[in-house]
Protein backbone atom coordinates (compact mmCIF):
# COMPACT_ATOMS: atom_id res chain seq x y z
CA UNK A 1 0.00 0.00 0.00
CA UNK A 2 1.50 3.23 -0.97
CA UNK A 3 1.99 6.19 1.37
CA UNK A 4 -0.67 8.30 -0.25
CA UNK A 5 -2.98 5.66 0.12
CA UNK A 6 -2.21 5.36 3.77
CA UNK A 7 -2.28 8.62 4.42
CA UNK A 8 -5.68 9.19 2.70
CA UNK A 9 -7.44 5.67 4.81
CA UNK A 10 -5.67 7.68 8.04
CA UNK A 11 -7.22 11.23 7.08
CA UNK A 12 -10.64 9.70 6.53
CA UNK A 13 -10.74 7.28 9.06
CA UNK A 14 -10.11 9.79 12.02
CA UNK A 15 -12.83 12.33 10.62
CA UNK A 16 -15.49 9.81 9.51
CA UNK A 17 -14.89 9.51 13.48
CA UNK A 18 -15.28 12.73 14.87
CA UNK A 19 -17.90 13.84 12.12
CA UNK A 20 -19.38 10.90 11.04
CA UNK A 21 -20.02 10.33 7.13
CA UNK A 22 -21.41 13.37 6.23
CA UNK A 23 -17.31 14.52 6.19
CA UNK A 24 -16.73 15.76 2.94
CA UNK A 25 -14.06 14.88 0.28
CA UNK A 26 -12.30 17.81 0.21
CA UNK A 27 -12.28 17.63 4.29
CA UNK A 28 -10.33 14.52 3.74
CA UNK A 29 -7.84 15.42 1.13
CA UNK A 30 -7.25 18.53 3.47
CA UNK A 31 -6.28 16.43 6.12
CA UNK A 32 -4.27 13.90 4.34
CA UNK A 33 -2.32 16.59 2.46
CA UNK A 34 -3.73 15.25 -0.94
CA UNK A 35 -4.97 16.32 -3.97
CA UNK A 36 -8.24 15.22 -5.41
CA UNK A 37 -6.97 13.07 -8.08
CA UNK A 38 -5.30 11.50 -5.22
CA UNK A 39 -8.42 9.96 -3.81
CA UNK A 40 -10.03 9.36 -7.19
CA UNK A 41 -7.53 7.47 -8.39
CA UNK A 42 -7.32 4.93 -5.11
CA UNK A 43 -10.78 5.05 -4.13
CA UNK A 44 -13.25 6.08 -7.45
CA UNK A 45 -15.77 7.11 -5.02
CA UNK A 46 -16.56 8.01 -1.26
CA UNK A 47 -18.77 4.61 -0.72
CA UNK A 48 -15.50 2.71 -1.95
CA UNK A 49 -13.20 4.58 0.39
CA UNK A 50 -15.58 3.97 3.42
CA UNK A 51 -15.40 0.39 2.46
CA UNK A 52 -11.57 0.73 2.44
CA UNK A 53 -11.72 2.20 5.78
CA UNK A 54 -13.32 -0.69 7.47
CA UNK A 55 -12.03 -3.77 5.44
CA UNK A 56 -8.55 -2.38 6.62
CA UNK A 57 -9.36 -2.94 10.35
CA UNK A 58 -11.75 -5.64 10.03
CA UNK A 59 -10.43 -8.14 7.09
CA UNK A 60 -7.15 -9.22 9.65
CA UNK A 61 -9.59 -9.70 12.33
CA UNK A 62 -11.98 -12.08 9.52
CA UNK A 63 -8.40 -13.95 9.07
CA UNK A 64 -7.53 -14.66 12.44
CA UNK A 65 -11.01 -15.57 13.26
CA UNK A 66 -11.13 -17.82 10.53
CA UNK A 67 -7.80 -19.31 11.11
CA UNK A 68 -8.54 -20.46 15.09
CA UNK A 69 -11.76 -21.35 14.02
CA UNK A 70 -9.76 -23.90 11.29
CA UNK A 71 -7.40 -25.28 14.15
CA UNK A 72 -10.46 -26.61 16.51
CA UNK A 73 -12.03 -28.19 12.98
CA UNK A 74 -9.09 -29.91 12.56
CA UNK A 75 -8.59 -31.43 15.98
CA UNK A 76 -12.26 -31.77 16.23
CA UNK A 77 -12.82 -33.89 12.69
CA UNK A 78 -16.28 -34.42 12.80
CA UNK A 79 -16.97 -34.17 16.25
CA UNK A 80 -18.41 -31.52 18.27
CA UNK A 81 -16.57 -27.72 18.83
CA UNK A 82 -15.54 -26.86 22.43
CA UNK A 83 -17.75 -24.02 23.35
CA UNK A 84 -15.15 -21.80 25.12
CA UNK A 85 -12.47 -21.95 21.68
CA UNK A 86 -15.26 -20.91 19.80
CA UNK A 87 -16.17 -17.80 21.36
CA UNK A 88 -12.38 -17.42 22.02
CA UNK A 89 -12.04 -17.26 18.03
CA UNK A 90 -14.63 -14.89 17.96
CA UNK A 91 -13.51 -13.02 20.71
CA UNK A 92 -9.46 -12.72 20.82
CA UNK A 93 -8.68 -11.50 17.53
CA UNK A 94 -10.48 -8.52 18.93
CA UNK A 95 -9.49 -7.99 22.49
CA UNK A 96 -6.48 -9.69 22.50
CA UNK A 97 -3.39 -7.72 23.11
CA UNK A 98 -1.77 -8.18 19.80
CA UNK A 99 -5.09 -8.29 17.95
CA UNK A 100 -4.68 -7.11 14.20
CA UNK A 101 -6.11 -3.65 14.07
CA UNK A 102 -10.08 -3.68 15.40
CA UNK A 103 -8.80 -1.98 18.22
CA UNK A 104 -7.34 1.32 16.15
CA UNK A 105 -11.61 1.46 15.32
CA UNK A 106 -12.72 2.09 18.80
CA UNK A 107 -13.67 6.08 17.77
CA UNK A 108 -15.35 4.96 14.87
CA UNK A 109 -17.16 1.85 16.47
CA UNK A 110 -18.58 4.53 18.76
CA UNK A 111 -19.71 6.61 16.09
CA UNK A 112 -21.23 3.98 14.40
CA UNK A 113 -24.03 3.79 16.98
CA UNK A 114 -25.22 6.90 15.30
CA UNK A 115 -25.04 5.77 11.43
CA UNK A 116 -28.07 5.37 8.94
CA UNK A 117 -29.43 2.05 8.63
CA UNK A 118 -28.18 2.24 5.34
CA UNK A 119 -24.71 2.07 6.20
CA UNK A 120 -25.45 -0.11 9.01
CA UNK A 121 -26.92 -2.62 6.60
CA UNK A 122 -23.69 -2.18 4.57
CA UNK A 123 -21.34 -2.72 6.83
CA UNK A 124 -22.87 -6.22 7.78
CA UNK A 125 -23.99 -7.76 4.30
CA UNK A 126 -19.95 -6.38 3.30
CA UNK A 127 -17.97 -7.26 6.51
CA UNK A 128 -19.98 -8.90 8.69
CA UNK A 129 -22.38 -11.76 6.99
CA UNK A 130 -19.47 -14.12 6.21
CA UNK A 131 -18.26 -13.67 9.86
CA UNK A 132 -21.48 -14.31 11.54
CA UNK A 133 -22.29 -17.39 8.92
CA UNK A 134 -19.12 -19.16 10.35
CA UNK A 135 -19.93 -18.57 13.58
CA UNK A 136 -23.40 -19.47 13.87
CA UNK A 137 -22.30 -22.98 12.20
CA UNK A 138 -19.52 -24.03 14.58
CA UNK A 139 -21.71 -22.71 17.73
CA UNK A 140 -24.62 -24.98 16.14
CA UNK A 141 -21.55 -27.92 16.79
CA UNK A 142 -20.48 -26.24 20.35
CA UNK A 143 -24.25 -26.64 21.56
CA UNK A 144 -26.09 -28.95 19.96
CA UNK A 145 -29.92 -28.83 19.70
CA UNK A 146 -29.97 -24.78 20.06
CA UNK A 147 -32.08 -23.46 17.49
CA UNK A 148 -30.13 -20.97 15.25
CA UNK A 149 -32.48 -18.18 15.44
CA UNK A 150 -31.60 -18.31 19.49
CA UNK A 151 -27.70 -18.86 18.44
CA UNK A 152 -28.55 -16.16 15.81
CA UNK A 153 -29.41 -13.68 18.86
CA UNK A 154 -27.17 -14.86 21.30
CA UNK A 155 -24.05 -14.11 19.14
CA UNK A 156 -25.66 -10.87 18.97
CA UNK A 157 -25.64 -10.11 22.33
CA UNK A 158 -21.87 -11.38 22.51
CA UNK A 159 -20.96 -8.95 19.33
CA UNK A 160 -22.43 -6.19 21.31
CA UNK A 161 -20.79 -7.45 24.68
CA UNK A 162 -17.26 -6.96 22.95
CA UNK A 163 -17.92 -3.54 21.20
CA UNK A 164 -19.52 -2.19 24.51
CA UNK A 165 -16.40 -3.52 26.06
CA UNK A 166 -14.43 -1.55 24.38
CA UNK A 167 -15.55 1.74 23.94
CA UNK A 168 -16.45 2.17 27.63
CA UNK A 169 -12.88 0.91 28.63
CA UNK A 170 -12.26 4.01 29.88
CA UNK A 171 -15.21 4.28 32.40
CA UNK A 172 -15.07 1.11 34.04
CA UNK A 173 -12.58 1.89 36.32
CA UNK A 174 -14.33 4.33 37.50
CA UNK A 175 -17.63 2.55 37.54
CA UNK A 176 -15.46 -0.30 39.97
CA UNK A 177 -13.98 1.91 42.00
CA UNK A 178 -10.37 1.22 40.48
CA UNK A 179 -10.93 -2.86 40.98
CA UNK A 180 -11.62 -3.57 36.86
CA UNK A 181 -8.48 -2.79 34.98
CA UNK A 182 -9.48 -3.12 31.19
CA UNK A 183 -5.78 -2.60 30.39
CA UNK A 184 -5.59 -6.25 31.44
CA UNK A 185 -7.15 -7.97 27.84
CA UNK A 186 -6.12 -11.36 29.26
CA UNK A 187 -8.55 -11.17 32.28
CA UNK A 188 -10.83 -9.52 29.94
CA UNK A 189 -11.03 -11.88 27.78
CA UNK A 190 -11.15 -14.92 29.96
CA UNK A 191 -14.34 -13.03 32.35
CA UNK A 192 -15.96 -12.25 28.82
CA UNK A 193 -15.45 -15.72 27.23
CA UNK A 194 -16.57 -17.41 30.46
CA UNK A 195 -19.91 -15.03 29.97
CA UNK A 196 -20.59 -15.53 26.72
CA UNK A 197 -20.08 -19.24 27.40
CA UNK A 198 -22.58 -19.16 29.98
CA UNK A 199 -25.42 -17.20 27.58
CA UNK A 200 -24.55 -19.74 24.73
CA UNK A 201 -25.70 -22.75 27.46
CA UNK A 202 -28.68 -21.02 28.94
CA UNK A 203 -32.29 -22.62 28.34
CA UNK A 204 -33.86 -21.46 25.25
CA UNK A 205 -36.92 -19.08 27.16
CA UNK A 206 -40.33 -20.58 26.40
CA UNK A 207 -41.80 -17.77 24.15
CA UNK A 208 -45.89 -17.34 23.72
CA UNK A 209 -46.96 -18.22 20.06
CA UNK A 210 -47.33 -14.24 19.34
CA UNK A 211 -44.09 -13.92 21.11
CA UNK A 212 -42.11 -16.27 18.80
CA UNK A 213 -43.97 -14.63 15.58
CA UNK A 214 -41.85 -11.39 16.62
CA UNK A 215 -38.58 -13.30 17.06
Amino acid sequence: MTETKVRILDAAERLFAQQGLEVSIRQITDDAGVNLAAVNYHFQSKEALIDAVIARRFEPVTRRRFEMLDQLEAVAGNGPLPLEGVLEAFLAPVLAPNRPGLGHLKPLMGRMYSMPPEFIKRLFNVHLAPVAARFTAALARAVPGLPESECMWRLYFIGGAMVHAINWSGVIPALSNGQADPTDTKALLARLTAFAAAGFRAPVPQLSIEEETHV
